[in-house]
């Protein structure tokens, strides 16, 4: 097998790691072909490809991560790691438990970590290394490497929800919930939200920003309902999609482009949590981008037209 093959045979697992350490499709897949790169321009062939690719796109991932802080710090409204449709790395055995560890909500629990307690952790949580490799990505002791999962571990449990929904009730929920907002149901939205439920949006100050969001049912269910019948009238559509693996939605103008993309947090038998993003730059790979004020004009115009 000559170092393409294997290097290809080992990317899905080299972007789901650093795409769970970055959050952003953008950066993990900078971070993978900059590995390739290395890879190729080593004069040795390493006992391991995967040892050795692995150590590499992590090191790199945590020192996009550093600079990425301070950015982040400077960032306009709340910040949400990129959609993530698909996870090209597959495992039958454990693939709910690798699409949880991607959720939204289990990524910004990953944001409350330093980069190296990030990186340690899904190493070894999610993707199951064993400690001496993990020391050699990280450039630290197999003692350190263990204290830093000690320690990441108690942060992350510290934020979980206490119960976790099953995956097919979540499933029926979220198809409970876009039928009734295909059908402007505010009632039956109001029944699906837990009383205290956020709808938050992620625009970077590029896109239409609600606010600092909108809380409880009554206020999330009659904004929804109110922008709806208008959207759809002017031609858009909301496209029931995996997002991130959890229940959500693309939504697109009359011409297929991504204005958002939605994700719900599901727990308890209620919606919990609507996560949205729209800044532009964070859809790209997820196909060509609206103009998300143009589309709020229009609706807008449309839903004064109709009153």
């Amino acid at each position: 097998m000559t170092r393409a093959d294997e290097f290809q045979e080992l990317r899905p697992l080299l972007f789901s790691i650093a795409y769970r350490i970055l959050g952003s499709v953008a950066a993990a897949e900078d971070a993978v072909q900059e590995t390739w790169l290395r890879y190729e321009a080593s004069p040795t062939l390493p006992t391991s490809a995967k040892a050795f690719l692995s150590a590499v796109v992590t090191r790199l991932s945590i020192n996009v991560l550093r600079s990425a802080r301070i950015r982040r710090e400077e960032y306009v409204g709340p910040w949400f790691p990129e959609p993530l449709l698909t996870d090209p790395y597959q495992d039958p055995e454990r693939s709910a438990e690798l699409a949880d560890s991607v959720s939204m909500a289990a990524l910004l629990l990953l944001e409350r970590l330093t980069p190296l307690e990030r990186a340690v952790f899904v190493l070894r949580e999610v993707f199951e290394f064993g400690f001496p490799e993990i020391a050699s990505a990280v450039g630290r002791s197999e003692a350190a490497c263990r204290q830093l999962v000690v320690r990441a571990r108690r942060h992350m449990n510290e934020g979980r929800p206490r119960f976790e929904a099953d995956r097919r009730e979540r499933e029926a929920l979220a198809m409970r919930f876009f039928d009734a907002f295909a059908e402007g149901d505010v009632d039956g939205l109001r029944q699906l939200l837990a009383a205290d439920v956020q709808l938050v949006a992620d625009s970077g100050g590029k896109a239409p920003q609600w606010a600092r969001g909108f809380y409880g049912a009554d206020q999330v269910s009659q904004v929804i309902a109110a922008l709806l019948t208008p959207f759809v009238r002017i031609g858009g559509t909301v496209e029931p999609h995996q997002v991130n693996g959890q229940p959500g939605a693309i939504f697109r103008d009359r011409d297929g482009k991504v204005i958002n993309t939605w994700t719900l947090d599901i727990l308890d038998g209620q919606i919990q949590t609507i996560r949205t993003v729209s800044n532009p730059d964070k859809l790209g790979h997820v196909g060509p981008v609206a103009d998300a004020w143009a589309v709020l004009r229009e609706t807008q115009q449309a839903r004064r037209d109709s009153d």
